[in-house]
């Protein structure tokens, strides 16, 4: 990680498809272990399989799971080459996965789900709330929207140095990008775990009209 006075122009990077072809390219096997994230598998136990985004799907592992668990899934990444990767793996599994290339931070959804996930997705503040605008906008009556990503209580490092903490969120911030408050109910607002694993996990539900 460079130092802190380059950070601007690390985060900068971390927005363009460049970035993220570039991290997937330098190994040629998977880079993340496949598995589904447990926030996830513990949030979405319970909910009526439906139609699911998984947003920045990567090499598809989410996606996946949430297929084998019987819900009809989208899995959007701004990275070929990643998406190429999470296409094997799923006929590998035996599963029918729609993959979408897709620039995440320009993105509008087309479509209604029943549940959009976003895993671990950090991005500075002004992108944050349009991303997960964005994605509450696209959620029918009855789904949910999960976000789950690294909290400022967990003090991460990498190579010595911090990431710039304005891309870590409390799970509470995602109550303001919902729009219209009061249809939503919140389920799940907290964060879990401690030291640098701690989490903010938040989802909510759409309310019937």
């Amino acid at each position: 990680m460079p130092h802190a006075h380059d950070q601007p122009m690390v985060v900068e990077n971390m927005l363009k498809q460049e970035f993220w072809e570039a991290m997937y390219q330098r190994d040629e096997h998977r880079i993340w272990s496949g598995n589904v994230n447990t926030n996830l598998s513990s949030e979405v136990e319970g909910l009526t399989p439906g139609r699911a985004l998984d947003l920045g799907c990567g090499e598809g592992g989410d996606a996946i799971w949430l297929a084998k668990q019987g819900w009809t899934v989208d899995g959007a990444d701004i990275s070929t080459v990643a998406l190429a990767r999470a296409e094997a793996a799923g006929k590998e599994a035996g599963v029918d996965v729609r993959w979408l290339h897709r620039d995440i931070l320009k993105w509008q959804p087309e479509e209604q789900y029943d549940l959009i996930s976003a895993q671990y997705m950090h991005l500075p503040p002004d992108l944050r709330r349009d991303v997960f605008t964005a994605a509450a906008a696209a959620i029918r009556p009855g789904g949910s929207l999960l976000v789950v990503g690294h909290s400022p209580k967990a003090m991460r490092e990498f190579d010595g140095q911090k990431p710039p903490e304005e891309l870590y969120f409390e799970p509470e911030e995602i109550t303001t990008y919902l729009g219209d408050a009061w249809q939503w109910l919140v389920e799940t607002c907290e964060t879990r775990g401690e030291g640098h694993h701690t989490d903010a996990v938040y989802r909510a539900k759409r309310l019937e009209a």
